[in-house]
Formats: structure tokens, sequence, C-alpha cells
């Protein structure tokens, strides 16, 4: 019998994150979103307006897939999307149905991070100070 390889921290952060990202999309599927029109649509909220360009930067995909799900957001009624013709400004809104949609995805997100709090509170403040090192730095002693 040979020995179980190393444990490896960021092998182990990718098999929790795909359970979390797994779990959070059968929620979102129950208001008509997935993570990335959920992430998007956040951004459409948080900036009126913005760019299909800036978009994409904002949620590391291209172009052409942020047009796709922006198209799919606007059939389903939660963005209203006044752009006239390809390389137009963008007048991206999120709508009433968007606006309705958001505050249930977001309460259903709120109560998957309660139940990880709940059950591995370690783990949570272990996330919250490596994030914290990676955006601005480790403290010093």
């Amino acid at each position: 019998m040979t020995d179980p390889p190393p444990f490896s921290a960021m092998l182990a952060l990718l098999v929790v994150s795909h359970a979390w990202e797994a779990e959070l999309a059968a929620e979102l599927r129950t208001v008509g979103l997935t993570p990335r029109k959920y992430a998007l649509l956040g951004h459409i909220k948080a900036s009126p307006d913005v760019s299909f360009s800036e978009l994409a930067r904002r949620s590391r995909i291209s172009v052409q897939s942020v047009h796709v799900a922006v198209k799919a957001l606007s059939a389903s009624g939660f963005v209203n999307d006044g752009t006239a013709h390809a390389g137009a400004a963008s007048t991206l809104r999120v709508s009433e149905e968007g606006l309705k949609a958001l505050r249930l995805a977001h309460r259903r997100r709120e109560a998957i991070d309660d139940r990880i709090r709940d059950t591995a509170p370690e783990l949570v403040g272990g996330l919250k100070e490596a994030l914290r090192a990676l955006v601005i730095g480790p403290e010093e002693d």
C-alpha cells in the first residue's frame, strides 16, 4: 500500500469551492439565475450603463460571453438593454423583476454563508485572513 499524497491546501480549497458553487448554483436555479448571471446582474445593479467590456473585465470572461449572458438576462426580464447596436454605449439597467431576483438570490446565498459559518467558523476566519493577505499583504509583526 502506498502512502497518500501530501495534503494540498490549494486542491482542498478547489474541492470545497466546487461543492459550495454547486450548492449556490442549485439555489440560484430556483430564481432563474446561474452564478455567472447572478454576478453580472450584481455588477449591472452597482454600475448602471456599465460597458460590456467592463463587465467582461470584472467577471473575468470574454466580451462575447457577456453579450450572451446579458441577452439571456434581458430575455428573462431581469435586465433592460437599451443598447441600440454593436459598438454603441450600453444602457444596461436592472429591471424590477431583476431586483426581485437579486433579493431572492442574496437571501439564498446568505443562507449558504450562514451554514458555512455555523459548521466551519475556523475555516471562515482563515479564509478572511488569507484573502486579506492576498489583497493588502501579510500583517507585519
